[in-house]
């Protein structure tokens, strides 16, 4: 472990990754596990390499515990590059994003969980076997089975202030029945949550096909517990003012009743995939 962490150079230039292209893929383990937030807890943690065209540090990794590996994606605090906008530790916001979307009943997120690694603290979040060939646009299109679980999504990215959902953030695991299949349930999982929770509302997402809808029951419930008190797991990874923001944000969800709208056109993050 202390090995892996001698070789890596958060500062260095991205040609690593094109030397990586030229070398044979990494077999991914996927073992059922039936508990995997205390299975990326508590298993032992192996680098298999970084992941390529991310700005910062992002590492796939497989995690055995108990005689079972699943694959991991890894974002180690040391590999964040500074940003103006955010303090660092973007991994405890992958980890906040997890914890409020189960909070509220929503499971639109990847068990995630924060712990030390090879690298140091980390964010360790489990790795979605989804078809890669899909993003949201084309998911909204060709699965519509999973409209609702991309409303819920949409709430909850309201909710954390998520300022960079791109389409490439969605990710689809068809059901066995394939698209079409009216009987067809597909599963819905967001990734790259990192800039999320900012105080200050900047929200930026593809997901704007619902503008102006109601929102669900189901959401609006989870809106007024939040009035009551942000979950303490959830706030104990953010700053008072990034908790309070929380607050303000699920009274106008309880006042509103709607998902918003972007007539300015501009809350669109960059590329759009």
């Amino acid at each position: 472990m202390d090995h892996a962490a001698d070789e890596y150079e958060p500062d260095g230039d991205d040609s690593a990754d094109d030397d990586a292209d030229d070398e044979p893929g990494v077999e991914l383990h996927l073992d059922a596990v039936d508990d995997p937030v205390a299975h990326l807890l508590r298993g032992e943690v192996s680098i298999e390499g970084r992941m390529p065209n991310s700005s910062n540090a992002t590492m796939l990794a497989h995690v055995t515990h108990e005689g079972a590996t699943h694959a991991a994606i890894y974002k180690p605090l040391r590999g964040e590059r500074p940003l103006w906008d955010f303090e660092p530790g973007l991994h405890r916001r992958e980890v906040a994003m997890y914890r409020l979307s189960e909070s509220l009943g929503l499971g639109v997120i990847p068990p995630t969980v924060l712990r030390d690694g090879p690298l140091g603290e980390g964010s360790f979040q489990w790795f979605v076997a989804a078809d890669h060939r899909h993003h949201y646009f084309t998911i909204l299109e060709e699965f519509p089975d999973t409209h609702e679980q991309l409303r819920d999504m949409a709430a909850l990215d309201v909710l954390a202030n998520n300022t960079d959902r791109k389409s490439g953030h969605v990710l689809v695991i068809p059901d066995d029945g394939g698209a079409g299949d009216e009987a067809a349930s597909s599963t819905i999982w967001g990734i790259d949550n990192g800039l999320c929770f900012s105080a200050e509302f900047k929200l930026r997402t593809v997901i704007w096909d619902f503008a102006d809808e109601a929102l669900p029951d189901h959401v609006l419930e989870g809106a007024n517990r939040l009035l009551s008190a942000v979950p303490l797991d959830v706030a104990a990874l953010l700053s008072d003012d990034e908790v309070e923001a929380i607050r303000r944000r699920a009274a106008w969800m309880v006042k509103e009743r709607r998902f918003p709208d972007d007539p300015t056109g501009r809350r669109w993050p960059w590329p759009l995939v």
